[in-house]
């Protein structure tokens, strides 16, 4: 066991840094994720399509990631967000500026992914990069934090706190320690005796050890699942983008910080692994994470089937559109699910669809261009299925629901 006096100050104290229990559970759970993520990243055929729902998921997991955190923002005002139109409403302002930095960094994140195939996501460099990218997206009186004994200090984006700090029960390294913890960090997370197979244990129990470590004074959960999605899109089983792990963590968010509670725990004796934290305890929280992982892809699967989704616009026209003429709701029904099949839709092409003349399926594009089903980079130029706020409970039910 590490000495109490040097709990927080030697790297020696977050070990294990990977769980020596349950493998064979961990073994199995990780081949499922590949399998059906691999799965899940071909349901949807048309190109178009599948990087419009993974904007949609980036939303939703800026949704989520701040849900955890208490910060709770409806999907239309994302959107707003994302357009520069923010409430007046001092609460409801804050979190639309929370919401847009999260699906911001991500998107900068994935580019910088694919712009730099070595780089390495456990490094000092990349998590403190995640943290500044994030702050200074944000107005001044949402850069500044609160330390154990009340005093309000300003966050400095990407920087190290410079204080001591307490998380429930856990007091994390001292601050002078941290770029040693760091250091040990990525050298374990960067190893190259992590098999491909260990990845995703590997990343659950990354996730935990860089909450663990508390680096920053203020973002620390952000940052960690913002580190950990990057993980899954190195591991590439996050599907192109079609699911997210943080709707799952707030599905299950007092599990989860119980989870995380309980892999602070010093190991409970001998048989609890060799390291100074809780063997046992960690192999417990990668195996709600991976499960967690499971419940998802699973999810995001069943709302991606083809057969099922278009049937879900159909009903959208059919129950929720009673406004429109019924005739106009068959063809608009028929339009978007061409759309939804092959990505981008030649104008020329709805005629043949509809079983109209050129004239009447103009009609019907601009209906559907007015009502904002389709879009269009032109006015001649193809068109495309929109997914949207004002569709989403009808294409993607429970997308945004806890229940």
């Amino acid at each position: 066991m590490i000495d109490k006096t040097e709990l927080y100050t030697d790297p020696a104290a977050m070990e294990p840094l990977l769980p020596a229990g349950g493998k064979e559970v961990l073994a199995e759970l990780t081949s499922d994720i590949i399998r059906k993520a691999g799965a899940l990243a071909g349901q949807i055929q048309a190109p178009v399509v599948q990087v419009r729902v993974a904007s949609l998921v980036r939303e939703m997991n800026s949704y989520y990631s701040n849900l955890i955190e208490g910060h709770k923002t409806l999907p239309r005002d994302i959107e707003k967000a994302l357009r520069q139109d923010f409430s007046e409403n001092p609460e409801q302002r804050a979190n639309q500026y929370l919401n847009k930095a999260h699906i911001e960094v991500e998107e900068i994140m994935l580019r910088r992914l694919k712009d730099e195939p070595h780089l390495s996501i456990h490094s000092t460099e990349f998590i403190c990069w995640l943290h500044g990218e994030f702050y200074r997206r944000l107005p001044p009186e949402l850069q500044l934090g609160t330390d154990r004994s009340g005093r309000r200090y300003k966050i400095e984006p990407g920087a190290f706190r410079s204080f001591e700090v307490d998380v429930g029960k856990h007091q994390p390294p001292h601050h002078q320690a941290l770029p040693e913890f760091m250091r040990r960090f990525q050298q374990a997370y960067d190893s190259k005796e992590i098999l491909a197979t260990d990845q995703l244990v590997a990343l659950a129990a990354a996730h935990h050890r860089l909450a663990w470590i508390h680096p920053f004074g203020d973002g620390n959960g952000r940052i960690t699942r913002l580190y950990s999605h990057a993980w899954l899109v190195k591991a590439k089983v996050d599907s192109l983008g079609l699911w997210t792990l943080s709707r799952g963590l707030a599905r299950e968010r007092q599990a989860y910080y119980q989870h995380l509670s309980a892999a602070d725990q010093n190991r409970w004796n001998d048989l609890d692994g060799r390291g100074n934290l809780s063997d046992r305890s960690l192999s417990e929280f990668c195996l709600f994470m991976l499960k967690t992982m499971v419940d998802q892809i699973e999810f995001m699967s069943s709302l991606f089937q083809f057969e099922v989704l278009a049937k879900r616009i159909e009903g959208y026209l059919q129950i929720e559109r009673v406004d429109l003429a019924s005739k106009d709701r068959e063809r608009l029904s028929k339009l978007l699910k061409a759309a939804l099949l092959e990505g981008e839709l030649e104008r020329r092409r709805a005629s043949e669809i509809l079983g109209m003349s050129e004239s009447g399926a103009r009609v019907i594009i601009r209906l559907a261009l007015k009502e904002g089903l389709l879009d269009s980079p032109t006015d001649k130029g193809a068109l495309s299925l929109v997914l949207s706020s004002k569709t989403l409970e009808s294409y993607f039910p429970k997308l945004y629901s806890l229940g």
